[in-house]
């Protein structure tokens, strides 16, 4: 009976395998994701030279001095260094290809959803038609895109800049400022129920504090901006040259909706909405209703008065009076002041009255964010923009 209990008490000898189990398993798991983690790498690969391929048969040539792919285990990790971009025919009467040089490009994607594809670019930018000669050069603080959709059609993108600064590289190698901007963003996604074979894009563009040198003296001063558009009658999204591109939208009636526009500088606001299309020249048509406030404190930025002093130029008289000769206007100040002497000088002291008083009288009265305003349509012609009657500007055709 004692032994009986003795052998019962015996305890039995414990299997080990569990304890070596748990191991081989995160080895096989292991294995296992790394072969998918090179896989994705591969397929990653595979799509970006279709994705450079088709794009430069579009005119847009994508290359890297140096080029990587990291981030093992959980992302996808593409770094272009010496990045350049080569664009060929992107524009109306292009008559050499324009190169982007970059630093580095930064892409990140995390293997378990590829679809999100986040960029990093790096500072310096030079924007040139000649290898050796930069025409722009382009500076950053920080700079990020992000992309959602790839390697489908994108369902919708945005990229952002802080502290822009562009400016223009002279033949002696001197930069001169050109435009800057405290920050930049661009949105755009497919409408909702838009579909591949009848996109409708919307996008919306923000600026702060933006300037524009040596183009008009109302751009030189910082400025806000807010864009909201709409972009209807795009046949597909391949990758197609802009011209092309333009054709196209244009043949199929397309337009550009701009939903709501806000610009702001000190106390001029001017808000906007209207449809601009493209006639089959390539010109832009159409009309956009504009409220603007505080018009009498920006008409003396113009300089109205000192242009008579110097002499109206030609090409500025061919933008807002074509037909006019310069010679004209001087001899008609000059005749004025033969004929009652200092009648001339209060011409063009009186010019900026003159000038507000015709503005106000192309539009009826309004109230915009609880001040007085004006209201009056703004008109695309051919190319030609008009204030009213008075022709402000000329945009040259898309294709």
């Amino acid at each position: 009976m004692a032994a009986m209990t003795l052998a019962s008490d015996t305890p039995r000898r414990r299997s080990r395998w569990p304890l070596f189990a748990m191991p081989i398993l995160l080895l096989i798991a292991s294995a296992a994701w790394s072969v998918f983690w090179f896989y994705a790498v591969s397929q990653a690969e595979v799509k970006a030279d279709a994705w450079r391929a088709q794009e430069a048969k579009s005119g847009r040539s994508y290359d890297c001095a140096k080029q990587s792919i990291g981030g093992y285990p959980f992302r996808l990790e593409v770094r272009c260094d010496g990045a350049r971009v080569t664009l060929t025919s992107q524009t109306a009467g292009a008559a050499q290809p324009v190169t982007i040089g970059l630093g580095e490009i930064l892409a990140v994607a995390q293997v378990y959803d590829p679809k999100l594809l986040i960029a990093e670019f790096h500072a310096p930018a030079t924007i040139s038609e000649t290898q050796n000669a930069p025409a722009m050069q382009v500076n950053w603080a920080s700079a990020r895109a992000s992309v959602v959709g790839l390697p489908a059609i994108p369902q919708r993108a945005s990229i952002a800049f802080d502290d822009v600064a562009i400016d223009r590289v002279n033949d002696s190698s001197v930069q001169v400022p050109a435009a800057r901007a405290k920050h930049v963003e661009l949105h755009g996604r497919l409408a909702a129920g838009s579909t591949s074979k009848d996109p409708v894009i919307e996008s919306v563009l923000e600026v702060q504090s933006g300037s524009v040198q040596d183009v008009h003296p109302l751009l030189a001063r910082p400025f806000t901006a807010d864009i909201h558009a709409k972009l209807s009658g795009l046949k597909d999204l391949v990758p197609k040259p802009w011209p092309q591109r333009f054709r196209e939208l244009q043949s199929n009636g397309g337009h550009v909706e701009i939903v709501q526009s806000r610009v702001q500088q000190d106390d001029l606001i001017a808000v906007a909405a209207g449809t601009l299309a493209l006639n089959a020249q390539g010109r832009i048509d159409g009309e956009l209703q504009m409220t603007v406030t505080g018009l009498d404190k920006i008409i003396p930025a113009l300089g109205i008065e000192k242009m008579l002093d110097e002499g109206v130029p030609q090409a500025t008289l061919d933008r807002v009076a074509p037909g006019v000769k310069s010679q004209d206007v001087t001899n008609l100040l000059g005749a004025l002041d033969r004929a009652i002497p200092g009648l001339g000088k209060v011409v063009r002291q009186n010019a900026n009255a003159g000038v507000a008083a015709g503005i106000n009288a192309l539009g009826t009265p309004a109230t915009l964010e609880g001040k007085p305003a004006r209201s009056f349509p703004l008109r695309f012609a051919d190319g030609a923009v008009y204030l009213g009657p008075l022709k402000v500007g000329q945009v040259p055709p898309l294709f």
